[in-house]
């Protein structure tokens, strides 16, 4: 309920980032001259990226590398006493 309020206090705060737009439409790039505001970004301020999740050890799904199939047993077969 509060973050409910807040939003309707403070839409800016909560809005998701959206990049900036040329008059075609096309997406612009960030000006290397100004290093304290992004023209990539409307708003001047890139988004924070989150860090990727650790990945997994261990065989790659769909590898070469398979586990081997059990070996079949040898010797004559048990007679049905």
């Amino acid at each position: 309920m509060l973050k409910n309020i807040l939003k309707m206090l403070f839409p800016s705060f909560f809005e998701d980032p959206e990049r900036a737009r040329d008059k075609k439409g096309r997406l612009m790039g960030d000006d290397a001259s100004t290093p304290t505001f992004n023209e990539a970004w409307v708003g001047g301020k890139a988004p924070v990226q989150q860090k990727a999740a650790p990945k997994k050890r261990g065989r790659p799904v769909g590898s070469k590398n398979k586990a081997k199939p059990a070996a079949k047993k040898r010797g004559r077969p048990k007679k049905n006493a």
